[in-house]
């Protein structure tokens, strides 16, 4: 099977999964929606939660090559941790909230794989944003680079736990920009401060 095709069915699959959720189709409805044959779904994926789970790896792929075509024009680490934010909270407004409960819920070792890669990935990348951001004077020089980072990845964890924000009540892109814009204007010096606020002055988050 062509790699193409392949990235094509794993491209649309995504899209519908964020849209609707993953439980809002049966196999056969996957099938129907992708227009493909048994023998061709067969052939790629040996179950559906086969097919959940190349889709999200697909899906990491593409968001880390976005992050770095995303980022690679940024003038400062307060600009590149800004971007990346503006980035999630687009995502978290496309994303359906029963994406997330469904991988929750029903796939919990292709959760685990999304967890993993916000704690090795994830980590590696905020924490030199971070270390960048000290080193130019932009954060201030007496964090804690190694717990900081953490509590912005645990931050993660809270905003997606539908205990603590149910989305039915709560807005996740609202939950989202309150908890990080206003922890990370909290980290800034002076002059970060000045950076985010041009940032905010060029975009809207």
């Amino acid at each position: 099977m062509n790699t193409t095709v392949k990235d094509t069915i794993l491209g649309e699959t995504i899209i519908l999964f964020q849209q609707e959720g993953i439980e809002a189709f049966s196999e056969d409805e996957l099938r129907q929606k992708l227009d493909i044959s048994q023998a061709t779904f067969n052939e790629l994926f040996s179950s559906k939660a086969n097919l959940v789970r190349q889709t999200l790896l697909f899906d990491i792929e593409k968001q880390q090559k976005y992050q770095k075509e995303l980022v690679k024009d940024a003038k400062s680490a307060i600009e590149e941790i800004l971007l990346m934010i503006q980035n999630g909270i687009k995502n978290m407004k496309a994303t359906n909230p029963a994406y997330i409960l469904d991988l929750q819920q029903h796939y919990p070792e292709v959760w685990q794989i999304a967890l993993d890669h916000l704690n090795t990935h994830s980590y590696h990348q905020i924490y030199d944003i971070l270390n960048r951001g000290v080193q130019g004077g932009e954060f201030r020089k007496d964090l804690n680079l190694q717990l900081v980072t953490k509590i912005m990845l645990e931050m993660v964890g809270l905003l997606l736990n539908p205990q603590v924000f149910p989305p039915e009540r709560y807005s996740l892109s609202e939950v989202y920009r309150s908890i990080y814009l206003y922890y990370i204007r909290g980290i800034c010096t002076e002059n970060g401060a000045k950076n985010a606020d041009n940032f905010f002055a060029k975009y809207s988050v």
